[in-house]
């Protein structure tokens, strides 16, 4: 698998962990990006709506950030703003990596959070690793909602994910958020990388500051972005791989379906979710990324 750290005690931990938390930005480089959040906030076209999202009995979006926005140019603005103070931190830090979606997130005093979930798949994930820099503006502490991982989930759970596509931990939220989850205080201008693969959470913001932080979602340079669709209403059992290039990330509405996007494959697929017990199990089991000895991918297909 290729590699996604240029240090290698890092490497070591995130292989391990699925995220490793570092020193990234600078104070001053804190205060300036959160001064460009207040300054553009003006241009922002509003986040989408639970109305709006175009799926039926959608829940309310609990969560603020910039990639939901209606205005593609504020996006695009953000991303650049984002992109250019990270480009030299990334690489420093990451094995030839590329931006393709920037968010500000806020959480405000008694709101902002954001369901168990994992990332949405970016590229091939049995290729290679995308990850999430995470980085807060202010200090984030349990108490305004910081950031929660299973460590050594990534590369377990829903290898095709997506926007549509229903998750195979939705019956068990509870019981992860409750029993497995660790909490990552992280001083501002420190960062976390994580695996997009890795089962997260985070909580309301219970203070009454701002809690602000930035996510910058990372691309091997060598692939290609894809995005996973499932049309529920046409075809649930079947999802579509779509190549897309990076912009197309700037206009879509997440829960509609992308026009205009060629499909390059089509993936089987079964609505299944598992138990706590299984969830347990796989967290000790190799990943989806595991490449099987030659002996054993013989065996099986003998008896598939």
């Amino acid at each position: 698998m290729r590699k996604v750290l240029n240090n290698e005690e890092w490497e070591k931990e995130f292989v391990k962990n699925g995220y490793v938390r570092i020193p990234f930005i600078s104070e001053k480089e804190v205060a300036e990006l959160k001064d460009l959040f207040f300054s553009t906030l003006p241009e922002s076209g509003g986040q989408i709506s639970s109305e709006e999202t175009g799926v039926k009995d959608s829940h309310f979006i609990s969560y603020d950030f910039t990639f939901i926005d209606k205005n593609p140019e504020y996006k695009r603005k953000v991303f650049k703003i984002i992109s250019e103070y990270f480009q030299p931190h990334m690489e420093r830090v990451l094995a030839d990596f590329r931006p393709i979606i920037a968010n500000y997130i806020r959480k405000k005093s008694e709101t902002g959070e954001v369901p168990l979930h994992e990332n949405w798949a970016f590229a091939d994930e049995k290729k290679c690793t995308t990850v999430s820099i995470w980085c807060p503006l202010v200090d984030s502490t349990v108490e305004n909602g910081t950031l929660q991982v299973v460590p050594g989930s990534q590369k377990r759970f829903g290898q095709f994910r997506g926007p549509m596509v229903p998750w195979e931990l939705d019956g068990i939220k509870k019981e992860i958020i409750e029993k497995h989850l660790v909490p990552l205080e992280t001083k501002a201008g420190d960062c976390v990388i994580l695996d997009d693969s890795i089962v997260h959470y985070s909580a309301v913001n219970r203070t009454e500051g701002l809690r602000l932080a930035i996510q910058l979602i990372c691309v091997p340079k060598e692939f290609p972005s894809i995005h996973y669709h499932l049309d529920m209403q046409n075809n649930s059992k079947e999802i579509q791989v779509l190549e897309v290039q990076d912009d197309f990330y700037m206009e879509f509405n997440p829960w509609k379906k992308p026009e205009g996007v060629k499909v390059i494959k089509k993936i089987p697929f079964e609505n299944k979710t598992i138990t706590e017990q299984e969830f347990v199990s796989r967290l000790k089991a190799p990943g989806f990324d595991h490449e099987e000895s030659g002996l054993l991918a013989k065996i099986k297909r003998v008896f598939a």
